[in-house]
Order: structure tokens, then C-alpha cells, then sequence
């Protein structure tokens, strides 16, 4: 006997939509740019870094806001909450893990003789 899919499983919402440094999903990427392919200019890695972290803690504000509304009694959705939480905790290890891997790039980079 099999038992019908649920629909509620499907990964098609926005929250589960990955988009690439400076806001473009993967499909919205120009490949080949550089093999004569004019490109324009791009924003600074400190633009870059700044939003990014911006994004993080709008993020972390969304996921705090939604725990205290499920706590005091004003969410209706529960799974909701759980969602902000999770994805805020996601957002928080893959920052810290990033974070992590420069440091220990530029302590490599320092280790280097020349």
C-alpha cells in the first residue's frame, strides 16, 4: 500500500530558493562571462559582505520576533515559527562556517614562506 504524497513536503516556496552573491539564483548566472562576453561592473566585497550580514540579521530579527509570538500566543501557525528558526540557525552555521574558513585561510596565507 502506498501512501500519497503531501503536498505540504513540496521544496518549491521562496524560502527554499538559493540565490548567489549579489541576489542572482543560479539559473540567472551569465556563464561564460570573461570569454568575450562584455559584463558590467560589480559591487565591492564590503557592499557585498555588508548586505549579506544585513541579510543575517534581518533574519535572526524575524526568527526572534516569531518565537516570542508563539510564546505569548500570537502565531496561528506553528510550523511557520519552527521554519524562522531553523532557516535563522542555517543561516547562523553556514555564516560561522564561512567565518571559520577565512580565518584560517589568512593564517595559511601567513604561514607561507616565500
Amino acid at each position: 500500500m502506498t501512501l500519497p504524497i503531501d503536498p505540504s513536503m513540496f521544496t518549491g516556496g521562496a524560502e527554499w530558493q538559493i540565490s548567489g552573491v549579489g541576489g542572482q539564483t543560479p539559473a540567472e548566472i551569465e556563464v561564460g562571462a570573461g570569454a568575450g562576453v562584455e559584463t558590467t561592473q560589480g559591487t565591492s566585497f564590503g557592499d557585498v559582505l555588508a548586505q549579506t550580514l544585513g541579510e543575517l540579521q534581518a533574519g535572526q530579527n524575524e526568527a526572534a520576533e516569531a518565537a516570542q509570538a508563539l510564546a505569548t500566543g500570537q502565531a496561528s501557525d506553528p510550523t511557520s515559527v519552527v521554519m524562522a528558526v531553523e532557516k535563522a540557525q542555517l543561516q547562523m552555521q553556514l555564516a560561522s562556517t564561512l567565518r571559520n574558513k577565512a580565518v584560517e585561510s589568512v593564517q595559511e596565507i601567513f604561514r607561507t614562506t616565500v
